[in-house]
């Protein structure tokens, strides 16, 4: 069983055999044995270039999990007091391979809505919480993602430079927040921050959202510390040791 769950971990990027062999030191024709008979299952997928993904049936628990009594429970309450003290619409969005998607989302107080989703995928170089996940990764799988993933230009603000990318994801790890300068959407500017798991690898991320005449870089930097301070609550709620910095 623990072969099995350390090859299902290594199954969030779409890697191929080989990689995930690698990655959890396990030999190459137990892997396959054991990716064989997820896929036979329903477990996981492979794609055409043969790397082996989530299946329906994990991303329906997954998703079973995140919504109900599950992940949305536990961290609504951080989502709930950062909206109050913001103002702000606030999402809570967990990583899904190469992407992120939306599993809960609050509405500030303002007369605009903002138009995402629940449920709602959205690209990782481009967002806030996006790029506060990888800056939380080494730095060899964020190029590994980059080299899978084109840099779409989202808006003329979006870095589609790989380089330029990894040197800004340093600066945001340094700081613990991210910013989303108008680089997703045109008018929108959001501060994000990654939440971690017990092992403290980044799974999601929480963020506060706003049209950007309404958060000018002076309220960046205001919000940035609550939004910092609501994604280690929820971290540590999902399990992060308190003494994890």
């Amino acid at each position: 069983m623990t072969k099995v769950v350390l090859v299902l971990e290594a199954l969030s990027s779409g890697y191929r055999i080989s990689e995930i062999s690698r990655k959890t030191e396990l030999p190459t024709s137990t892997v396959h044995r054991i990716l064989q008979e997820l896929a036979g299952l329903g477990w996981v997928r492979v794609d055409a270039e043969h790397r082996y993904l989530p299946g329906v049936r994990l991303m329906s628990l997954a998703g079973q999990a995140a919504t109900g009594s599950g992940i949305t429970q536990i961290v609504r309450p951080v989502l709930q007091r950062l909206c109050s003290s913001t103002g702000h619409t606030v999402h809570f969005a967990l990583r899904s391979g190469e992407e992120a998607v939306y599993v809960d989302k609050l509405q500030g107080d303002r007369a605009y809505a903002m138009r995402s989703r629940v449920g709602l995928s959205i690209p990782l170089h481009s967002t806030a919480i996006g790029k506060a996940i990888l800056a939380g990764l080494p730095e060899d799988e964020v190029r590994d993602i980059l080299t899978r993933t084109p840099l779409k230009a989202m808006t003329s603000h979006t870095i589609t430079d790989p380089d330029r990318l990894i040197a800004h994801l340093t600066l945001i790890a340094d700081r613990g927040y991210a910013v989303d300068d108008k680089e997703n959407e045109e008018h929108t500017r959001c501060i994000g921050a990654a939440i971690l798991d017990h092992n403290a690898v980044p799974v999601g991320g929480i963020s506060v959202s706003a049209l950007a005449f309404d958060v000018d870089r002076t309220k960046v930097r205001t919000y940035a510390p609550l939004v910092v301070a609501a994604a280690r609550e929820a971290s540590q709620a999902l399990g992060l040791p308190v003494t994890c910095r």
